[in-house]
């Protein structure tokens, strides 16, 4: 008779299901009225996202019983094959261009986004490394330039197609994953120095970047170019007020914020729920994170601590990062609210991402 497996953390699958459930609410709120435009079919964005949604959750379910000890064999090969498909998004005619970014490879009639497969491969990688040579991940020689080579090639490769949003909040991912691993904090400010640099080249590189900044300072400046969107998402949090419009009752939605369900989403729920609405779905992703933290404390084994480092605070810098520019914060970056705006391959990485932690929530102390 075989061993019953440990329970799950079910608090944290009910928090992913909760967050995931209200952003396919809004994924057909928010894009019902495009869908139909575009596409005649105001179910054409939502039935994807629930055909993604369900593979996720089946895969995050599955996945939750796979011992998260398997993935240290594989993760070189898994970290190699995502950097192969990161490679091929390159290639005219395999990658696709959208928003003026080649980030996507066309399978029949879905797309593929190889970074969101980076993410998680890296955090694996590094995981891996740093569990395995715990003392020389701490060093610069032995720790920091191989982990650091690692991280910056895949950011290089990214910024070739060019996805500046995706290459930072893998970049700052890595930087936490080096912090929590114990690296010295004189190396940081090594780094803050030269990511600042490197960030000042890359906006003055290229002028969508400098128009972004700009318009951050002032979306004023330029409200029907690269203001647009800030102006528009602020006309969509402003009449929500306390209890918002009503879920569905969304003006902005009407060919004013463009694509409204994708990064903007959140403005939609600001302005059909209101602050308080808002305010509860970012109380589900704190209690979301606070229960990663609890696993991560809860847990002895170092590989797993680390990828739950790694997938927490991925998902966490997206999530600053999306609202941050929503409310205008921060310039626009073209990041994506983590289970709640529309895209496959964000939304099944993510679920499969959540349903490793679950499985290291079963071996909990």
């Amino acid at each position: 008779m075989k061993n019953k497996l440990p329970s799950i953390d079910l608090l944290t699958l009910l928090l992913a299901l909760s967050i995931s459930t209200i952003g396919l609410i809004f994924v057909l709120s928010s894009s019902y009225i495009w869908a139909e435009y575009k596409f005649d079919d105001a179910f054409y964005f939502f039935k994807r996202q629930l055909l993604f949604a369900a593979i996720g959750v089946v895969g995050m379910i599955a996945i939750s019983r796979i011992d998260y000890q398997i993935y240290k064999k594989y993760a070189t090969p898994f970290f190699f094959t995502s950097l192969v498909l990161l490679i091929l998004v390159l290639v005219p005619g395999i990658g696709l261009v959208r928003g003026g970014a080649r980030s996507w490879i066309g399978i029949g009639a879905f797309s593929l986004q190889p970074s969101e497969f980076m993410k998680l491969g890296l955090i694996i990688f590094l995981a891996k490394y740093m569990s395995n040579y715990v003392e020389e991940a701490k060093t610069f020689k032995k720790g920091v330039v191989p982990l650091l080579f690692f991280i910056l090639l895949v950011f290089g490769i990214i910024m070739l197609q060019p996805d500046f949003g995706s290459g930072m909040v893998i970049v700052a991912t890595g930087f936490v994953m080096l912090f929590i691993c114990g690296v010295p904090i004189r190396y940081f400010m090594y780094f803050i120095l030269t990511g600042v640099a490197g960030i000042v080249a890359l906006i003055i590189s290229a002028p969508y970047r400098l128009e972004r900044i700009t318009a951050y300072l002032d979306p004023w400046s330029d409200p029907r170019g690269s203001g647009f969107q800030i102006i528009q998402s602020l006309y969509a949090i402003a009449p929500g007020g306390l209890f918002g419009i009503g879920l569905g009752n969304s003006v902005q939605k009407h060919f004013f914020l463009p694509e409204p369900q994708t990064d903007f989403i959140f403005a939609v729920v600001s302005e059909e729920l209101g602050f308080i609405g808002s305010v509860g779905i970012l109380i589900l992703f704190i209690l979301f994170f606070a229960r990663c933290a609890y696993i991560i404390l809860k847990t002895d084994d170092l590989f797993a601590k680390y990828i739950v480092v790694g997938i927490m605070s991925m998902l966490m810098i997206q999530v600053m990062i999306n609202i941050g520019v929503v409310i205008g914060l921060l310039p626009v970056t073209g990041i994506t609210l983590p289970l709640m705006s529309y895209g496959g391959s964000s939304l099944t990485i993510t679920l499969l991402s959540i349903g490793i932690i679950l499985n290291i929530s079963r071996y909990m102390k």
